[in-house]
């Protein structure tokens, strides 16, 4: 066990892929897993090992936020010898060459947060997806037909904010879309060698107020976690 995860050791997969949300993260081991087991239920952070196509995968969340992703990405990197964190969520999109349903695949991600810098001495602002996995799942995407976007994205430590704006950080490094955990993600892969990438669904066009309704959520999440699922069996 780690400190905020309760599974043994061999009980999660070398693959995690990981929603913010526990519900989501159950909803996925319960619709597109088989032979699941929930191995975690600490803080209500659920995570489940099952299998997809037969390869064993783990599902699990990581909370909202650069600090939160960062503490339970670390410790599968390093307490579970995870080899590869695939991120799925969701974003806001700064722009309206972006639509709702959108699917994207994060090349870089740039922030503001100072996790990089004080957790390992990372002094980049902006910092690439880890190893293979993105490549992979481009690769994935083009044989399933699914138009997943390269692109460069904000990971931001603030939702609310009173500066309607493009923070500053988002316009210097072109970013489409706005979400709250991959850069920590990514900082953590860079500095312990691990693999790691995000793939995003626009699910709100922030200069038109657009967004997708509740209704509409499980249609819209269900091709990214297709895509991460098919991606993963080739990990």
């Amino acid at each position: 066990m780690s400190v905020h995860i309760s599974a043994k050791k061999g009980e999660i997969a070398k693959v995690v892929l990981q929603p913010g949300d526990p519900l989501r993260a159950k909803y996925i081991a319960e619709n597109f897993l088989t032979d699941i087991k929930l191995v975690s239920q600490t803080r209500g952070i659920y995570y489940f090992t099952g299998l997809y196509k037969g390869k064993e995968i783990s599902v699990g969340a990581s909370g909202m936020g650069v600090p939160s992703i960062g503490i339970y990405s670390y410790e599968l990197f390093t307490e579970y010898e995870v080899d590869t964190i695939i991120r799925i969520g969701t974003c806001g999109a700064y722009t309206t060459d972006l639509k709702l349903f959108d699917l994207l695949n994060v090349e870089n991600s740039a922030s503001e947060s100072t996790y990089a810098k004080f957790a390992w001495g990372i002094e980049e602002e902006l910092i690439p997806h880890q190893g293979k996995v993105f490549d992979v799942i481009n690769e994935t995407a083009s044989s399933l037909s699914i138009n997943a976007k390269p692109t460069n994205i904000h990971t931001s430590d603030i939702f609310y904010r009173k500066d309607s704006n493009l923070p500053a950080v988002a316009e210097k490094y072109n970013c489409s879309a706005v979400e709250m955990e991959a850069f920590a993600l990514f900082a953590n892969a860079k500095h312990l060698g691990k693999n790691a990438a995000t793939i995003l669904t626009v699910s709100d066009i922030i200069p038109t107020f657009e967004k997708i309704s509740a209704d509409e959520r499980e249609r819209a999440l269900k091709p990214m976690i297709e895509l991460a699922l098919e991606t993963a069996i080739k990990l």
